[in-house]
């Protein structure tokens, strides 16, 4: 039986006290007025939630386009947060911890995944550096990269951690690989109502450096024209979600990411995808860095590798494992790449401050 998103689970608890609806009310209340900051945004949710409304309204990240504010259904955060707490066996009275910001999708799924399956939910201030209880067990959270790679020595108390919002670097990767804790990547938008497709990413069944992601229950995939995911979740959405996500489909509900739409380079009159080029080149440059292009009058756009770097410091040397037409024709640095709040990197913003 598949609860309602009028209901809230009667052993759900935020920060270790047990809320029905009326308490859930004056909770929000009390944190629009008095709270931090992040606690004004965790009440201002709650409080869309229990409102009269069968949807909310959230903001996406661009990842199917501009940038735009969207009606998601309240039912199909239910369905989300089941599919999740089914692939996860999550189960009531499970310790969650939220500290990532209400404001986006995956805070606001942690919200409702604790009120559906009746976690205990811990909510602590997003930021890069986490004020995680070091004395406390949680059975399942969700990091961005960013929060991962900067609290790694904060989470041998937490059984399995989701990560997402950007991608997990290859060096992120290799310092987690013998943790302990479950750690997958997640792949999702606000459009799919947070992950639809998750991949393992550490411990003695772990997926290689360049496993596929598999679908949750549910979910159906296939390919547009332009080879980009689309995504067919009835549950979740009544349209099919057409993505800017070049993949490669490998079996039945399973795909490899390869890149951006948005991203490819036309050189000279060679489509090139810039993640798979990365992909190559990572671990063999010591910098954070990344592929593009600028104009070129011959090629149209030439093949740049961008660092994190006050000064161009590589060794061209490396790039004799990239096919001709992949290799860089040129290095650039600048000291700090632009980046979402998720850590995401911004190229474009970035490319514009060598201007």
């Amino acid at each position: 039986m598949i609860p309602s998103f009028d209901k809230v689970h009667n052993r759900f608890k935020l920060n270790g006290i047990s809320f029905d609806r009326n308490g859930l009310k004056e909770l929000a209340y009390s944190f629009i007025k008095e709270g931090e900051p992040f606690e004004r945004v965790i009440g201002n949710f709650i409080s869309d939630w229990l409102d009269s409304n069968d949807y909310v309204l959230s903001k996406t990240s661009g990842s199917t386009g501009k940038p735009k504010t969207i009606k998601i259904k309240k039912q199909a955060m239910v369905h989300s947060a089941i599919a999740t707490g089914d692939f996860f066996k999550l189960k009531p009275t499970d310790s969650a911890l939220s500290c990532l910001p209400a404001q986006a999708i995956s805070g606001r799924m942690m919200l409702v995944r604790a009120m559906i399956l009746g976690l205990e939910l811990d909510a602590i201030k997003p930021s890069k550096t986490l004020d995680i209880d070091q004395e406390k067990r949680y059975t399942f959270t969700a990091f961005t990269p960013m929060q991962l790679a900067n609290n790694l020595d904060k989470i041998k108390n937490i059984k399995t951690i989701i990560v997402g919002g950007a991608p997990v670097s290859y060096s992120l990767k290799e310092n987690i690989k013998d943790f302990k804790v479950q750690i997958f990547e997640t792949y999702g938008m606000t459009e799919t109502v947070s992950h639809i497709a998750v991949k393992k990413l550490n411990g003695f069944k772990a997926s290689k450096p360049d496993a596929v992601f598999k679908v949750l229950p549910g979910i159906n995939i296939s390919k547009d024209d332009r080879d980009c995911l689309v995504i067919d979740a009835p549950n979740i959405t009544s349209e099919k979600v057409v993505t800017n996500d070049i993949v490669r489909l490998t079996g039945e509900g399973c795909f490899e990411w390869l890149g951006r739409f948005d991203n490819v380079i036309n050189s000279g009159g060679i489509k090139l995808n810039p993640e798979i080029i990365e992909s190559k080149l990572q671990g063999l440059i010591s910098d954070r860095f990344f592929v593009s292009s600028i104009p070129d009058e011959e090629l149209g756009e030439k093949v740049v590798l961008v660092l994190e770097n006050s000064k161009v410091n590589v060794d061209f040397s490396v790039f004799k494992v990239l096919d001709k037409y992949e290799a860089p024709k040129e290095v650039l640095a600048v000291p700090k790449f632009k980046e979402t709040q998720s850590g995401k990197i911004q190229r474009h913003k970035t490319l514009e401050l060598l201007k």
